[in-house]
């Protein structure tokens, strides 16, 4: 016995909205008051590692261990589930997320 499939047509194509994550670097990082790599709580909470932790070298600092080097971005912006989670552990509230 086997089973039959039907096949369903769609007057238009089902669209994904993209996901836009937005962090502000004025806040996160940048003033010298956090820094990131110490803070890192968006990567931690975030189950499918949206996030990454990166040095901004287009910026053009000497010191490595300089706080306004790093930079935590939104590396798979398309793996995010919309959990908000992110949003809601960041202490300086510098994460928005739109779709």
């Amino acid at each position: 016995m086997g089973s039959k499939l039907k096949t369903i047509k769609l007057k238009k194509p089902l669209k994904q909205k993209r996901t836009k994550i937005r962090i502000d670097y004025s806040i996160c990082g940048e003033d010298g008051k956090v820094d990131p790599r110490d803070c890192c709580k968006c990567l931690k909470v975030c189950d499918p590692a949206v996030f990454m932790m990166h040095s901004a070298l287009d910026l053009d600092f000497k010191d490595p261990y300089d706080p306004q080097r790093w930079r935590i971005k939104p590396q798979w912006g398309s793996l995010c589930t919309r959990c908000f989670k992110c949003v809601e552990v960041c202490p300086e509230k510098a994460i928005s997320i739109k779709w």
